[in-house]
């Protein structure tokens, strides 16, 4: 039986699931691919603290340069994360000729288009499975299952921190600085949660289901991001509630004749749809193909043991691909001409608008007169009356819309007197 070695770089969460799966599941993976895959080594700066994995006398250390051109190994895992030593690593896996499978969205994202090209010239692979919604398989649903269909729409609820956070101040009605820092009590959240809640761990992802869907590495430094941190209050999810709807932090990949719209907002949902329903620490991506339609992957986007699986998957592949003598010849598509960018003022959505208008006489007339300026429709305005301030609460929802002229209408509305408070503006979506 053909033996494959496996090294793991970084012991932390995911590299201790990992680990433990190797391990106490070699049985079940040789009974199913008909290959022993062995872990041979594990590199972490650390080799004391205890992770609650027995590992094999010897196979932990803290050298990962020794590990990956340790010739009992053939399959390199990078579980460190990050772009710093986690880039020079798979770099020196690939260079010598070792595929490589990595977790790593950011290292991905923003230098995928390199690594990829170096796995093809060295004639390697590079799996990526558990880069986005961990335990989720959309990686491989767009991969492999959708292979023959044209993908026109992405939507994704890809961070279980922003998710729980929403789901936590809906149901409870309390304010984002108090439910992050009881998310950061229980663990849902980082020390510093900036990477979720900002939205830069949710571009990531996005950035790579586009380059699988479309065949090309997006700039993720010139694409548009808004997390949910000072944008996104109970008071407007108890709006959107009342109109039937929910606020996610939603991943946006949608592709037409005029190019691809590629970002990540607070946008409403349905609250009867299936993306309305993804709740607490869960992920989803929806995907919108011209021969499959819609298709939903669902589950726990993150945690040891969820990304763990999705991990060992790729290690599978990887090592039957290695059994077999051969390769992918890349690791993700490469289009045969170039893809454009919208920029964020060309995307398309309804919207929903909160206005704080004069509670006088033209007020709601000026504003509506705005929207009409500018090319705006207005589906349904709603006036919830005014406060101690004189200002009352006007509460719009557009048709389809480009979103520099929604824009373009709240600088009217702005400019005309009659406004308060900076509007609130977030796009509507399925």
């Amino acid at each position: 039986m053909k033996q494959i070695g496996v090294a793991i770089l970084g012991f932390g969460t995911v590299g201790a699931g990992v680990a433990k799966g190797l391990l106490e599941n070699r049985d079940v993976l040789r009974e199913r691919t008909g290959i022993d895959i062995e872990l041979r080594r594990v590199a972490d700066l650390d080799t004391t603290t205890d992770r609650g994995v027995a590992l094999p006398p010897g196979v932990l250390g803290p050298d990962a340069a020794a590990a990956i051109a340790d010739p009992a190994v053939d399959v390199v895992v990078e579980l460190i994360g990050g772009t710093g030593v986690a880039k020079k690593f798979v770099r020196a896996a690939l260079e010598a000729g070792k595929p490589v499978v990595t977790a790593n969205k950011k290292l991905l994202a923003e230098c995928g288009a390199e690594l990829f090209a170096l796995a093809a010239e060295k004639g390697v692979d590079l799996y990526f499975g558990a880069s986005v919604g961990g335990g989720i398989p959309i990686i491989r649903a767009l991969r492999d299952g959708l292979v023959g269909n044209r993908i026109e729409t992405i939507y994704g609820i890809l961070n279980g921190t922003c998710n729980y956070i929403l789901t936590e101040m809906e149901k409870a009605g309390k304010p984002f600085d108090e439910v992050l820092a009881d998310a950061q009590k229980l663990g849902f959240a980082e020390a510093d949660p900036t990477l979720d809640v900002d939205g830069f761990d949710t571009l990531h992802k996005a950035a790579i289901l586009a380059a699988l869907a479309y065949g090309f590495s997006p700039d993720v430094h010139a694409l548009p991001v808004q997390g949910i941190r000072g944008v996104v209050g109970a008071r407007d999810i108890a709006e959107a509630k009342a109109l039937g709807y929910r606020v996610k932090l939603l991943a946006v990949v949608k592709r037409d004749d005029d190019g691809l719209e590629l970002r990540v907002a607070p946008t409403l949902v349905p609250e009867s749809g299936m993306l309305g329903s993804v709740s607490g620490v869960f992920n989803a991506a929806m995907v919108k193909s011209d021969l499959d339609d819609w298709t939903l992957y669902y589950g726990r986007g993150a945690g040891r043991l969820p990304t763990a699986s999705t991990v060992i998957g790729d290690i599978a592949d990887v090592a039957r691909a290695l059994a077999a003598g051969t390769h992918r010849p890349f690791a993700v598509p490469v289009s045969a001409s170039p893809v454009r960018v919208k920029s964020l003022g060309e995307s398309r959505s309804r919207f929903y608008v909160r206005l704080a208008l004069k509670d006088a006489p033209g007020s709601l007339a000026a504003a509506t007169a705005a929207f009409a300026a500018s090319g705006v429709s207005i589906r349904s305005a709603v006036q919830r009356g005014a406060g101690e301030d004189g200002f009352a609460t006007v509460v719009v929802l557009t048709h389809e819309a480009v979103r520099s002229s929604v824009d373009a209408a709240l600088g009217k509305i702005a400019s005309s007197g009659v406004s308060g408070a900076a509007p609130v503006c977030l796009g509507i979506e399925g």
